[in-house]
């Protein structure tokens, strides 16, 4: 399940670094989440960053420079 964080610090870095926030399963691996969101929405995926806050994973997906992480959000709902 992937459910899109839309914070100002989000929104500010799918603008500047190209890097899109969800939330994802806790229980779901990095290798995991890539393949579903590439699969999902065909774009390439240079690396992630996960962490657990407040019992939540969240996920930091960098896009490859090809892919712009603004035309995803939009397809998400988050801009």
């Amino acid at each position: 399940m992937i459910k899109p964080v839309t914070t100002e610090k989000a929104v500010r870095l799918i603008e500047l670094n190209n890097t899109l926030v969800i939330e994802v399963d806790r229980r779901d691996s990095k290798d995991k989440i890539k393949k579903e969101f590439e699969e999902t929405f065909k774009v390439k995926i240079d690396s992630i960053n996960t962490l657990i806050h407040r019992n939540n994973k969240i996920a930091y997906l960098k896009l490859n420079s090809k892919n712009p992480a603004i035309d995803v959000a939009t397809k998400l709902g988050m801009i």
